[in-house]
């Protein structure tokens, strides 16, 4: 096996030399992917008419055809293809996060990135992360509300941005562009499958999988609307069936089958969406998109053995596998006006975002109530809402000899937002009184003392001037002041400049800081369950951090993290070669948290009958909160290489190397005076969590892309080669980790008279993570770590046949 990666590697290095060779012979090709409106960005500046290779900050720009390609409805999947500085692990068994999976810029957490849809602010997802994944205690963009058919771009700006957007853009911001077309359309058909071969600790000879069974269809059309207006329409519909990685269980009673699910759920998506723009007259135009998806889901929990304390035997002899469900609703609107006023161009927009999640239980029970128990369990719902009234203004100004005029822009955004967790059925979470666990088993439903309604509104005002100091040098200025109804007020700034040394050759960078309000998720997620502690009843759960019970161990109010960005790089382009090298480093203090959980026992050591001490008036056992506290420092590169070549009869090559190394450290963790003064102090930031941060994504990601078109004919051959990634455990001698490994793509396509069929493998040599150790995953689940940044599935194997008109 690995004779066949060393063998495609060296071919692929050995045609990227081939076509240098045979570039330096011929006069180079005209560079007009350079000026193609497709390469425009909007992102990071707001001068108009700027390249991705003229800006004064790095910024990516993926087109729809890429995006197309990668054989996936997840438009984070196909972006953590893509983009080496963007990871989109395969959560399992980790509740509503399995269903809503976050993505991470630069090993950082998925909510310190900033999601604009056209330019604004998107809403953040109503699930909280409160399991162990990368981006745990995170409320982030959910990538996947929005069909990859429905965009014509995204553009991705690797570098702090607070000053400019707001919150959250400490990593960087994700600007989905939709399509704005007044004619033609297209459409789309994709079905795959899993083809793969597993092998587990437990089970070293392997088992054939033919799973995951996945299709989609999808459509766009371009309307035209008067004055040159348009509007385009884009739907879609996926299905994907669950996949099963799970080992062996090696319990007695499991009769050493696989009992668990461990992989992809089950996943029913529907969606639409509509963009539009309407010229009123000469400078005066009306813009709006709306989208909506629904999206149903079922993974799987952990598997409850016949034998197990939980279970009723009478209901289910065998043992039983809950199945936790998600229903997820996702709205998305804008309306806005822009023209010219006295010299100012003026944008002015409406946008309104909400994300439900309903949860639901099957196949389970509670046992508290015996035998007369359900199997199905409505868990109740959380609700996520954001209102954004903004106002952006720019003009050119002349300021002093400046090469040329200055760009001048300021504004201001108002927003509001609600958060809602609304109540299961009483069997979801009731205790039936029979001394068993209570609540329904795999996801123990919200009770009427977790419901939450909360809002809380913010504005800010900003200004950004532009100065084209010189034909060569370019320094950008940008403040911005953002206050919130309940943490207070922040002020970040940006400086950032750019010399070009000649035609091809620039040198940029920048320097500012950011922040990130705490969310309403992370002030008011509250879910609690019942455990038996010798008979009693008593509550373990999460709580805010402004409760009774987070207080008394020392919470409060949540604050902004606040980062520190710095980041210098270099641009050089000539002829069909261009080079983007940007290198960074970001400090952040007082990243919010959610801390470990905090027991207590009124027979354990002292510092465990201290904490029940603490907990036991509210009749609590166990409580874990969020909270401020963790600093880190993150630092990297980005390396990003292209080259075209046109061989005439051989058709045109286009090869692409991006690279990203990124480190982070924890330089500092949380404390409390409440159990500072214990006897052991508990940590409030284990090791595990620690590690997570530090090497839970790779530090060194690559792909190597060679992109063939000659006439009808069309191909491209992808490796991509992942840094090991620390699966940390409580003991530490149990750790292990993911392994380098090298997952290479291959698709083929033909085109006939605008339609295409393409074929294609993904993980074409079925490459796995290193197995869980078998004193690991005692249970058998979790065969392989949910941290590999490439997943844990192997090889896919798919076809697609799109028409365009």
């Amino acid at each position: 096996m690995r004779s066949r990666y060393s063998l495609l590697a060296a071919a692929s290095a050995g045609a990227l030399v081939v076509a240098s060779s045979l570039a330096q012979a011929q006069e180079a090709p005209p560079a007009a992917d350079n000026t193609q409106v497709e390469e425009l960005v909007v992102t990071g500046t707001r001068t108009a008419g700027r390249t991705r290779l003229d800006t004064i900050a790095p910024v990516d720009v993926i087109n729809s055809k890429a995006l197309s390609q990668q054989s996936t409805p997840e438009l984070g999947q196909a972006l953590s293809n893509l983009a080496p500085s963007i990871d989109f692990p395969r959560p399992a068994i980790t509740d509503g996060t399995d269903s809503v999976r976050p993505a991470t810029l630069r090993g950082l957490a998925p909510d310190q990135t900033l999601v604009l849809i056209n330019g604004r602010r998107g809403h953040a997802s109503a699930l909280v992360n409160v399991n162990g994944s990368i981006g745990r205690g995170s409320a982030a963009f959910d990538l996947n509300t929005l069909p990859i058919v429905a965009l014509d771009r995204v553009e991705v700006l690797r570098e702090g941005a607070a000053a400019q957007y707001g919150s959250d853009a400490i990593a960087g911001v994700i600007n989905l562009r939709l399509r704005n077309a007044r004619e033609g359309g297209g459409a789309s058909l994709n079905y795959g499958l899993y083809d793969t071969t597993v092998k587990t600790a437990r089970d070293t000879d392997g088992r054939k999988a033919h799973d995951g069974v996945s299709y989609t269809v999808s459509a766009w059309q371009g309307f035209a609307l008067p004055n040159d207006g348009f509007l385009t329409v884009s739907g879609e519909y996926s299905y994907r069936n669950p996949t099963n990685r799970g080992d062996i269980d090696p319990r007695p009673a499991a009769t050493r089958h696989v009992t668990s699910r461990y992989g992809d759920p089950q996943v029913d998506s529907k969606t639409i969406y509509a963009n539009a723009g309407l010229p009123i007259n000469e400078t005066w135009s009306l813009y709006g998109w709306a989208g909506y998806q629904n999206r149903k889901s079922n993974s799987a929990a952990n598997p409850r053995l016949a034998d197990n304390a939980a279970n009723i035997p009478s209901v289910y002899p065998q043992g039983f596998l809950p199945k936790i469900t998600t229903d997820i609703d996702d709205y998305n609107f804008a309306f806005g006006t822009k023209g010219e006023v006295g010299g100012f161009t003026v944008d002015a927009a409406l946008t309104y975002g909400d994300n439900k999640v309903h949860y639901g239980v099957i196949d389970s029970i509670n046992a508290s109530y015996g035998a007369s128990s359900p199997t199905r369990f409505d868990a109740g719902t959380m609700e996520y809402g954001q209102f954004v009234a903004s106002l952006d203004v720019t003009k050119p100004l002349e300021l002093f000899s400046f090469a040329k005029p200055s760009t001048l822009a300021f504004g201001g955004e108002y927003r509001n937002e609600t958060y809602q967790i609304g109540a299961g059925d009483p069997y979801s979470w009731g205790n039936g009184g029979n001394g068993l666990a209570a609540g329904a088993q795999g996801f123990p439903g919200f009770r009427p003392t977790n419901e939450v309604d909360k809002h809380r509104h913010s504005g800010s005002l900003y200004v950004d001037l532009d100065n084209q100091i010189t034909e060569k040098f370019e320094v950008d200025l940008a403040a911005r002041y953002e206050d919130y109804s309940d943490f207070g007020s922040t002020t970040t700034g940006k400086i950032a400049a750019r010399y070009d040394f000649t035609d091809s050759l620039a040198l940029r960078g920048a320097a500012s800081t950011g922040f990130r309000a705490p969310s309403l998720q992370q002030q008011f997620f509250t879910a609690t369950s019942t455990n038996f502690i010798n008979g009693i009843p008593v509550e373990v759960g999460t709580f805010p951090a402004t409760s009774p019970t987070a207080r008394v161990l020392g919470g409060t109010q949540l604050q902004a993290e606040k980062s520190d960005n710095y980041s210098a790089g270099l641009v050089y382009h000539k002829g069909p070669f261009e080079l983007t090298v940007d290198a960074y480093q970001i400090k952040i203090d007082d990243r919010i948290v959610l801390s470990e959980n905090i027991q207590g026992s009124p027979t354990g050591d002292a510092t465990a009958r201290a904490i029940y001490a603490l907990l036991q008036p509210f009749g609590v056992s166990a409580a874990r909160f969020f909270i401020n506290g963790v600093s880190t420092t993150t630092k990297g590169v980005d390396v990003i290489a292209r080259y075209r070549l046109d061989a005439e009869e051989a058709g045109r090559f286009d090869f692409t190397l991006a690279g990203n190394y990124n480190e982070t450290e924890v330089t500092r963790v949380p404390t409390t005076s409440a159990l500072s003064s214990l006897p052991v102090p508990p940590s409030l930031f284990a090791r595990v969590n620690v590690l997570t941060y530090e090497e839970g994504t790779p530090k060194k990601k690559a792909v190597f892309s060679t992109d063939w078109n000659n006439g009808a004919w069309g191909a491209t051959l992808k490796a991509s080669y992942y840094d090991s990634v620390l699966a940390p455990q409580t003991n530490p001698a149990l750790d292990y980790r993911t392994g380098n490994k090298e997952v290479f793509d291959l698709e083929a396509r033909y085109t006939w008279h605008g339609a295409t069929l393409a074929v294609g493998a993904n993980n074409l040599f079925d490459e796995y993570p290193n197995r869980t150790p078998a004193p690991v995953n005692t249970n058998g689940p979790i065969a392989f770590s949910s941290f590999s940044p490439f997943g844990f599935n192997g090889r896919f194997l798919y076809s697609r046949l799109s028409y365009s008109w």
